[in-house]
């Protein structure tokens, strides 16, 4: 029975490993924001998801105040920690990508942004970009 039980505890240490390897970082509140080198490549394609959407990179400068068509994303994840009282960096940018027109930034006008990210990509194609956003101190 030991030999059983030192053997369920060596699987599972091994796929608690590759879990943490291939999957993503965790939150505070326990969720899984993605994975920040799969949503840096994301972020960096011209086009992405399942309808060829726009992607970051198309729109968004990672300059400091480099405009393109959208605002920079240069220092992102530290403006998302108090762009919404009470609303996390994490919640704020993912909200941001589902529903663009959620938080405009001033001097941006309403449907500027892609409206269908939320159809057009995978729910962890979108923990992937919101992973790689919050590297953007």
């Amino acid at each position: 029975m030991a030999k059983r039980t030192l053997t369920l505890v060596i699987v599972s240490v091994v796929l608690y490993t590759l879990l943490v390897a291939c999957g993503g970082t965790d939150t505070a509140d326990g969720g899984s924001v993605g994975n920040a080198k799969r949503g840096e490549e994301l972020y960096k394609q011209t086009v992405i998801g399942s309808m060829a959407a726009p992607g970051c990179i198309t729109c968004h400068s990672l300059d400091p105040g480099k405009v393109l068509i959208g605002p920079s994303h240069a220092g992102l994840a530290t403006k998302a920690e108090t762009a919404i009282p009470g609303m996390s960096a994490q919640d704020y940018l993912k909200e941001s990508i589902i529903e663009p027109d959620a938080h405009l930034v001033d001097g941006f006008s309403v449907g500027i942004m892609y409206q269908n990210y939320a159809k057009d990509l995978k729910e962890s194609e979108i923990n992937d970009l919101v992973a790689f956003l919050l590297t953007l101190k």
